[in-house]
């Protein structure tokens, strides 16, 4: 294998997972590129991403410009004498004078079989819309969203218990491999890449608030996976007496009582039934406001009567209505 030069570019863990296959790779990293430090937490300090922090332990240059706009930037980013860049969701739209920069250009890992689900959230999107199969995609990066030219699909089934964070990093495992052996006959990929089709291409915006809000109108199973993607990131809610509350944790289950949408219609040890539209949801872990998440089990015991049956789940605040 012949030794590529590598400007890689990336911000989250995702990416970070990347960067460290190709630093035990026989490719030399020249240089990271990844989004500012950000505040965060309670006293907002300001954060390195995990990209940087990884560069940092291993010696590598890292570059951290708002946007390309500035020549210098462009500059900076061609006295690396990269052969290739490598991006990972770096968060920033690459303009075309820089993707012309590396001698191969720039390479992304997008994590979903493109041309489906193009965007910022592709991992989010296939959850929510009871995909059973996605993958990682590497493509040769164009002007256009997530449009260019594919080198490399690999795939893999997303499971009934999969979240969002157990399918990233299933997704992060299939594209180091995936990326590294791209690398290694890089030259054959380019030469035979396929174009997308335009006609089949979908849009994964990132999900918001609003769609975190559980509808018990709905079957269960939609109602379980609103819960599976927006696990550590964008939590499901709805509201129990008047408190906005998450479920965290819950499967879709076949009718198994009457009762009114969104009510408890059973109780066991370990799991709450409520009621959905023509299906019921078995819940095991909720959060309520400025507490920890806990197991039902547990919130049983300190919430039993928060936790009745026939005590119901809303989709609004009925103190506000």
């Amino acid at each position: 294998m012949h030794a590529l030069n590598i400007v890689f570019a990336g911000t989250p863990e995702f990416a970070a997972q990347h960067l460290d296959a190709l630093i035990d790779s026989p490719h030399n990293i020249v240089a990271v590129y990844t989004q500012p430090d950000r505040a965060a937490g309670r006293g907002k300090q300001l954060q390195a991403s995990p990209v940087k922090k990884l560069a940092l332990e291993n010696a590598i240059p890292v570059h951290q410009p708002l946007n390309f706009k500035a020549e210098e930037d462009k500059q900076v980013l061609a006295s690396h004498n990269a052969d290739v860049m490598i991006v990972v969701a770096y968060g920033l739209i690459l303009p075309q004078a820089v993707l012309d920069i590396p001698r191969l250009g720039c390479i992304n890992v997008h994590a979903s079989i493109l041309p489906r689900w193009r965007g910022a959230a592709p991992i989010e999107r296939a959850l929510l819309a009871g995909d059973t199969q996605t993958g990682v995609t590497i493509m040769q990066m164009d002007k256009g969203l997530d449009t260019g030219a594919m080198l490399v699909k690999a795939t893999t089934p997303i499971y009934d218990e999969d979240d969002r964070q157990t399918l990233e990093e299933r997704l992060a495992e299939v594209g180091r491999e995936a990326l590294v052996s791209a690398l290694a006959q890089i030259d054959t990929l380019r030469a035979n890449a396929q174009t997308q089709d335009d006609s089949l291409s979908t849009y994964a915006s990132k999900l918001s608030k609003d769609e975190a809000l559980i509808d018990w109108e709905q079957n269960a199973s939609v109602i379980n996976r609103t819960i599976r993607c927006g696990i550590g990131r964008t939590p499901a809610y709805c509201f129990l007496n008047g408190e906005r509350v998450r479920i965290l944790k819950a499967k879709a289950l076949p009718k198994r009582g009457d009762g009114k949408l969104g009510e408890i219609i059973e109780l066991q040890r370990e799991t709450l039934y409520i009621a959905c539209q023509d299906s019921t949801l078995e819940v095991s872990v909720m959060q309520f406001p400025g507490k920890s998440a806990l197991s039902i089990r547990d919130l049983l015991n300190s919430k039993r009567d928060a936790l009745a049956l026939g005590v119901c789940f809303t989709s609004t605040d009925v103190r506000s209505s």
